[in-house]
């Protein structure tokens, strides 16, 4: 399963958003996350379900790639993904306002 998400910061605030996001799931879910300058790593369960997956921040945009949770669930993780990714991107709200 693959995810881009367009965004207008800077690569180090992006880096920082992305960083606090996967934090929270971290503290929520129990996931696994490992970074390695713009490059994180991230696994485990969450519901049930098991993932692995990469993320790479860049200047314009965040990709992600990771295992696919099957055809019943991945509607659903790719539309929860991309809003906390347009979440956590977005400029109006300031980092300290963010979940985490």
């Amino acid at each position: 399963m693959k995810i881009s998400q367009k965004h207008t910061l800077d690569k180090a605030e992006a880096l920082r958003r992305v960083e606090k996001l996967t934090a929270f799931w971290k503290r929520e879910y129990g996931v696994n996350v490992e970074w390695n300058g713009d490059k994180g790593h991230f696994a485990g369960d969450v519901k049930g379900i098991h993932f692995d997956a990469q993320v790479t921040v860049g200047d314009r945009e965040i990709n992600a790639e990771g295992s696919d949770p099957g055809l019943m669930i991945r509607a659903v993780a790719t539309t929860y993904l991309k809003k906390k990714l347009a979440e956590y991107l977005d400029p109006a709200k300031s980092l300290d306002a963010l979940e985490g």
